[in-house]
């Protein structure tokens, strides 16, 4: 397995033989890698809607170097990809290589799933966990449209003629006739091949040390659980090769359209092992994060609860107007007084001071002046043990108000996932009281 940080711009050395097969997925914009193979998983989902930054990005870059080695550049990209028998695995670079505590954590606050207490394996096994944090996240997005229903092809034998009959398979079982007639229907039920791929995922996650912990995270899960289960009666475990197989194609039902992605999860689920020892020949697969997006959606999870909007872009709620006729822009996070804005940046330390971009600056106090708010601050994540703030006041000759940067700490030497979790539950609460005061 082959590891590097986000946005590493230098980029890592290593020879033609390690990366040679996933030079395939070097170099192109993740949009078209999607078009290609569905076997890749990326968030945000909907990847035309994150005002372009997922879609028209390389999940990395390679150059060569010599005639034996490449080098290999990232960008705002984290998670996994990986294509035969090998894994490229993206850490964060405010985390380290050897725990990815950091990634696991937000990732776990996004998807509403708390273990802490879960003991990390081998890094080449913990990149997988990542799916299993997604599932119940996308059981819930996907039964929130009601379960999957569709047109399934049944066979029956019997006296009760519904459907057209099957000929030569009423020669081969009513022969001499025995007063049963074969025949096919085509019948709209809650017992389908997305349905039954759900099913076989849950009975496989039960097999797992934690499954439990994972089909119970809350009550809503354990819920459609019960449902799952109920409504696939005709779940045989020795059938799992053949639900896979008929679940390889994507679903484009105009409907159901959050079942896509909770698909393409239980398919990469259930076919870990024949992925992680390249079984699954020439298939490129993985799941991708937008480092931006998740650092803004996990400290939604923080602020949404002191009374900050987070508008959608997506949905195109929650947007300001600069101008009268136009302007539209989207905040991160704002309310009456205050404008708040997620930057997923490494923070330029000028001896005690912090520095931020004035790009940054700038789309800050705009969003204040449009707002008249008194208040306004960047968010980022920063190294070390302890918050940094930073706070100045406008110019008295112009506009009355403070700008504010706030750096969440985030541990790197803790030797447990629960003791980071506890250390980083800790600055949170102290960066909100910074916020609030």
């Amino acid at each position: 397995m082959i590891t590097i940080q986000d946005n590493d711009y230098k980029g890592k050395v290593c020879s033609i033989k390690e990366v040679s097969d996933i030079l395939s997925i070097a170099n192109k914009p993740i949009k078209q890698l999607c078009e290609e193979d569905s076997h890749l998983l990326v968030f945000p989902s909907s990847i035309d809607d994150a005002d372009g930054r997922i879609g028209d990005s390389s999940i990395v870059d390679i150059y060569s170097e010599d005639e034996n080695s490449v080098r290999i550049k990232s960008g705002n990209i984290m998670g996994f990809v990986g294509r035969n028998n090998q894994l490229l695995k993206i850490y964060s670079r405010f985390d380290n290589s050897k725990s990815d505590y950091f990634l696991h954590y937000i990732l776990q606050k996004v998807m509403g799933f708390n273990f802490f207490n879960m003991e990390f394996t081998s890094a080449e096994e913990n990149v997988f966990d990542f799916l299993l944090y997604l599932f119940p996240a996308l059981l819930k997005k996907a039964m929130g449209q009601g379960l999957y229903k569709e047109y399934r092809r049944k066979h029956y034998n019997d006296s009760n003629v519904r459907g057209t009959i099957d000929t030569c398979r009423h020669i081969q079982e009513n022969i001499p006739f025995r007063g049963t007639i074969a025949y096919n229907t085509k019948e709209y039920c809650y017992d389908n091949s997305i349905t039954e791929l759900i099913r076989h995922t849950i009975e496989y996650i039960k097999t797992i040390s934690f499954g439990y912990t994972i089909l119970s995270s809350d009550r809503i899960v354990e819920d459609y659980v019960r449902v799952i289960i109920s409504y696939t009666p005709s779940y045989n475990r020795s059938e799992r090769t053949k639900i896979i197989n008929d679940n390889i194609r994507p679903s484009n039902h105009p409907f159901y359209k959050e079942y896509t992605d909770l698909q393409k999860l239980c398919l990469l689920i259930l076919r870990q092992e024949e992925i992680k020892y390249g079984t699954d020949s020439d298939k490129v697969y993985g799941i991708l994060f937008d480092g931006a997006w998740l650092w803004e959606e996990y400290l939604n999870t923080l602020l949404c609860d002191v009374g900050f909007k987070h508008p959608e872009n997506k949905l195109g709620s929650g947007a300001i107007y600069l101008f009268e006729h136009g302007g539209k822009r989207f905040p991160d996070f704002w309310k009456k007084d205050f404008v708040l804005d997620a930057k997923y940046k490494r923070l330029a330390q000028k001896g005690n001071h912090l520095d931020i971009g004035r790009e940054d600056v700038h789309q800050v106090m705009a969003y204040m002046f449009r707002l008249k708010a008194p208040r306004g601050g960047i968010i980022c994540p920063l190294i070390g043990e302890e918050n940094r703030f930073i706070s100045e006041r406008m110019h008295k000759d112009s506009y009355r108000g403070s700008m504010s940067i706030y750096a969440l700490a985030i541990p790197r030497n803790c030797k447990t996932f629960s003791d980071f979790a506890k250390q980083i539950a800790e600055n949170e609460k102290l960066l909100l009281s910074e916020i609030l005061r």
